[in-house]
């Protein structure tokens, strides 16, 4: 294994055992979760918010 994929390697591994703590201690939340799902709807389909298109996820 190169020394670039090994690097890559450990830092999804330490990035998945991050997002394990934080969900197991509720720094991240469904909540969350959804807001930031529509931010990046909003971030990426603009052009939708500009027609007057509601990206809001749920209720």
């Amino acid at each position: 294994m190169t020394r670039w994929r090994l690097r890559a390697l450990i830092l999804l591994v330490y990035v998945v055992i991050g997002i394990y703590v934080g969900w197991v201690y509720h720094y991240i939340t469904p909540g969350l979760l959804r807001d930031l799902a529509e931010a990046l709807l909003a971030v990426f389909l603009w052009f939708l918010v500009l027609l007057g298109i509601d990206l809001h996820i749920g209720g």
